[in-house]
């Protein structure tokens, strides 16, 4: 893949990630997860693949969910992306967040090897 191709494939992931969470689409994280994946949650647990998997299914408590200020850094067959958050909870109150998932090239296609999420204040 060239580096415009790359790049718009992770665009892609990101938007599909960002909406598959709010759709509780476990079966998008299933093929777009690497089997060693972790997650840092907004409250500072770290969850496994199969953790995250289950936390997916249950609902994060969100909806209305959009990102912004998508920021991809491709370094090699690594890519970092940073972003930032806008949601509703299911209280209905509004709030924002930020993201930082990396993303590695394995047999030629990305996977999710990491994610971290926090929320901010409003």
């Amino acid at each position: 893949m060239t580096h415009e191709k790359d790049r718009a494939a992770l665009e892609k992931l990101n938007h599909e990630y960002v909406r598959s969470v709010q759709d509780k689409a476990v079966a998008w994280f299933d093929a777009h997860l690497s089997t060693d994946f972790m997650n840092t949650a907004s409250d500072g647990s770290l969850a496994d693949r199969a953790a995250f998997l289950a936390q997916i299914a249950k609902g994060t408590g969100v909806s209305k969910i959009a990102e912004r200020d998508v920021l991809i850094r491709i370094l090699g067959d690594t890519a970092i992306i940073h972003a930032a958050t806008a949601f509703t909870a299911d209280s209905g109150a509004n709030g924002r967040g930020r993201y930082t998932d990396i993303w590695q090239k394995q047999s030629d296609r990305w996977l999710c090897v990491a994610a971290h999420v926090s929320r901010r204040a409003n």
